[in-house]
């Protein structure tokens, strides 16, 4: 197993729940329901509400692949500066990030995968070759894969997945293997295999 998989699959692991919606992942329908480790079983008592907003904030940040405290972080502090609800701002700059928007045009397979796919220098932004994954798309942008990756075995894959639709607020070609990021979306707008709630993460860094 590779250690991106590993990774994927302990915080499933933890958070008990198959956040990525992903087949192979090791919680799910006739999996283990309980907590990792020797002692998982016994982990059944109430969870305290800081622990509740803990736990909420490690899985949407979990979520979005290798993103440090610090840039989560970051991200929440400019959610707070911005007009309007927090909790829907801070969904909005997430889905924003180039890796993000990779990942949900199905160009790659996984979250993890769109951050290697954008550092390795695949994807232009409005003509632009970009390799930083926590690059900030606008509305109207253009990211596309560029010409010497469009038959990687890894993109091929990806646009045949079943398991997953393109949300609304991209219009993808994948011929063409581009996608417009038509606006920014809201919770609401977001296709998340599992329930995520910004609100309660809003709560844990307002304490």
């Amino acid at each position: 197993m590779t250690k991106r998989h590993s990774q994927k699959y302990k915080i499933d692991r933890r958070m008990g729940e198959n956040i990525w919606g992903r087949p192979k992942s090791p919680v799910g329908a006739g999996r283990r329901e309980y907590g990792p480790g020797q002692h998982g079983q016994r982990r059944k008592g109430k969870m305290s509400d800081f622990g509740l907003q803990l736990r909420a904030k490690q899985k949407l940040k979990g979520y979005y692949g290798s993103i440090s405290e610090k840039q989560f972080r970051g991200i929440y502090d400019e959610a707070v500066r911005r007009r309007g609800d927090t909790s829907e701002q801070l969904i909005g700059l997430l889905e924003s990030r180039l890796d993000a928007v990779v990942y949900r045009a199905k160009f790659v397979a996984t979250v993890f995968a769109a951050r290697q796919f954008v550092n390795h220098g695949h994807v232009k932004v409005n003509g632009q070759r970009v390799n930083i994954a926590s690059y900030r798309c606008k509305a109207g942008d253009v990211i596309e894969v560029r010409e010497k990756s469009k038959n990687l075995l890894a993109v091929l894959e990806a646009v045949s997945l079943a398991e997953r639709d393109v949300p609304d607020y991209l219009d993808v070609d994948h011929q063409k293997m581009t996608a417009s990021y038509v606006r920014v979306p809201q919770l609401g707008d977001v296709p998340y295999a599992g329930r995520m709630e910004p609100n309660l993460v809003v709560e844990f860094y307002s304490r």
